[in-house]
């Protein structure tokens, strides 16, 4: 089992937990953008939008760019994988749990057709 510290781990489900900081980072898996290209679907300011690329950026998901007064943005993947690998340590419980409603969902099936009989 890896061990993730809190310092970690912490910034990014943090980050993750909004949605257009989630939106902001879907748009940039198709490649680098500006601050401007990535604001434009949001019914928000600039400045609310610029606050969730710094929470971004201090969760290290995402790196920024500046070519003059042009600011670029990249995501950054790696902090993504390490909390997927945390999240994947409890597959095994889903799948126990899963398996469980399974066999629960039968045997109660099995219970019900014979009382109707």
């Amino acid at each position: 089992m890896v061990n993730y510290s809190s310092a970690q781990l912490d910034p990014v489900f943090s980050a993750l937990s909004d949605a257009t900081r989630r939106a902001i980072l879907v748009r940039l898996i198709n490649g680098e953008a500006t601050v401007t290209e990535v604001a434009k679907p949001f019914g928000t300011s600039l400045p609310a939008i610029s606050k969730h690329i710094k929470i971004l950026e201090e969760a290290g998901l995402v790196e920024r760019r500046k070519d003059g007064r042009i600011h670029h943005l990249r995501l950054v993947a790696a902090p993504l994988k390490d909390a997927a690998q945390w999240l994947d340590q409890y597959h095994w419980f889903w799948e126990a749990q899963l398996d469980s409603l399974e066999k629960f969902l039968k045997e109660g099936g099995d219970e019900q057709s014979s009382q109707t009989r």
